[in-house]
């Protein structure tokens, strides 16, 4: 992990998602406590933000060791 939070436009470039995509995806993260969401305005433009919080380290570092022993063992 290299950033502790993203905006979305700088999300859905790096990830080649559509809104819609990326917002339900988002959402299912932020119900279980792996992000929470700021949303500002900037400018007069809206900027939503993703944070992500100790459980979603926790989880994101168990899911890569889990990536990385699958690689491994063949």
């Amino acid at each position: 992990m290299v950033n502790d939070y993203a905006d979305f436009t700088s999300l859905k470039e790096l990830l080649g998602a559509t809104d819609g995509n990326l917002a339900s995806h988002t959402k299912a993260l932020e119900k279980v406590d792996y992000i929470k969401v700021e949303k500002q305005f900037i400018s007069r433009k809206p900027n939503t933000k993703y944070i992500i919080t100790e459980l979603g380290k926790q989880e994101f570092k168990k899911h890569i060791d889990a990536l990385e022993k699958l690689i491994h063992t063949k």
